[in-house]
Order: C-alpha cells, then sequence, then structure tokens
C-alpha cells in the first residue's frame, strides 16, 4: 500500500501531497525543503535519499518539508518535467506563510528534484542555500545555469553515480564555485542511489546546513 503524507498543499495543480516535520528536542533554527528523484523512474517524496536528506535537515534543527511533485501519490496534475518548478514554488509559498518567523531556508534536492528544485532557490529570495545531491549532470545537459548562483551550495555525490560522472560534475563545481561558496563531498565506491552511503548522506547535510545556520 502506498504510504499516505500528512497534509496537504494547496497548490496551481489543486494540491500537492506532503510530509512536514517539526524537530522536537530544539527549537526550531529555519526551514528545509527536499525535492524528490524523477517520477517516471519512481521517484517520490518516499525515497531512501530523500527521506535521508530531509532527516539530516531535521537533525540540524529545521522544519522540514518533502513533497510529492505533480501527478505523484495524491498530489493533483499530472507529471510535465518542467512545470513542476510551479511545484516547488507553492511548497515554498506554504512553508514560509506557516511559519513566518523563520527566516532561513535551505532547499535540497536528489537527481531530478535537484533540477528543477535549484533552478527555482537560485533566484527565489525565500531560499538560503542549496544542496544537490546526485546531480545529473550527464543527464541533463542545461546545468549551466547554476553558473550564475550566488548562494552557498552543497554538492553530494558519488565516485560511480550512472547520470553524473565525477569528471563532469568536477566542471560544474569549478565554475560554480567561482561565484561562490562551494562545497564538493564525494563518497567512494558509491553509485546514484547512495545506497550503502546513507547514513553518511544523513550526517553530511546535518554537518554542512548546520554549520551555515
Amino acid at each position: 500500500m502506498y504510504p499516505k503524507g500528512n497534509l496537504f498543499i494547496p497548490a496551481a495543480v489543486g494540491q500537492l501531497e506532503a510530509i512536514l516535520k517539526e524537530p522536537h528536542a530544539m527549537a526550531a533554527k529555519g526551514l528545509g525543503l527536499v525535492c524528490h528523484p524523477h517520477p517516471l523512474g519512481g521517484g517520490t517524496m518516499h525515497n531512501k535519499v530523500v527521506f535521508r536528506a530531509a532527516s539530516g535537515l531535521a537533525d540540524a534543527g529545521l522544519v522540514t518539508l518533502r513533497f510529492n511533485f505533480r501527478g505523484v501519490g495524491a498530489s493533483g496534475g499530472v507529471h510535465d518535467g518542467a512545470a513542476e518548478t510551479e511545484d516547488v514554488r507553492d511548497a515554498l509559498g506554504y512553508l514560509t506563510e506557516r511559519y513566518p518567523e523563520q527566516k532561513d531556508l535551505t532547499l535540497a534536492g536528489f537527481s531530478f528534484g535537484t533540477r528543477i528544485g535549484s533552478e527555482v532557490g537560485m533566484t527565489d529570495e525565500r531560499v538560503a542555500r542549496l544542496i544537490s545531491i546526485g546531480t545529473p549532470v550527464d543527464k541533463y545537459a542545461d546545468f549551466d545555469f547554476l553558473e550564475g548562483l550566488r548562494k552557498p551550495i552543497l554538492f553530494v555525490h558519488g565516485d560511480r553515480d550512472e547520470f553524473g560522472s565525477l569528471e563532469s560534475l568536477q566542471k560544474l563545481v569549478d565554475k560554480v564555485s567561482a561565484q561562490t561558496e562551494t562545497e564538493l563531498v564525494v563518497f567512494e565506491n558509491c553509485g546514484h542511489f547512495f545506497d550503502e552511503h546513507l547514513n553518511e548522506l544523513r550526517e553530511t547535510v546535518k554537518n554542512w546546513t548546520a554549520k551555515h545556520l
């Protein structure tokens, strides 16, 4: 049975199914949003990488939201491949309107989620920093838009990623780092889905985010 979210976000497509987590052991230090991988490959907000990334943000003290893009789970609409940027904006709007006292927001995305999320987050004033996980630079050849980024960004990658070679990613990182604070963390013997490195991924997200709050 498909696991359900714990809320629905009003959106341009009617609603987006989502899961919201608030830190219990500490006062919230900011907001976090996580975008999932490609729906046509089975990507949902329940993806194990998305879950670990969201957990890392929560460990750092952030109110954290993960959601299903349009056409996924109980979210309205149908998959488009580009219009999902509107879903990201709707999710950002929900978070910032529900928690107006929180002025610091970290946006993370995995694979397709970072392609869509980064496009929005790099210029959206509500977003303070970006986390790009499994950046599919060989699948999407148009990541050069990140050369205009002026916000801190963390890249987390496996050295055996099937959708983005380390060589290709390093070229992008070098270009981005000329304009803004950039960090690249590479896991050895690691593919696109971080199968044996999920706990390390969570810790990496937590530590980098906490350092920048």
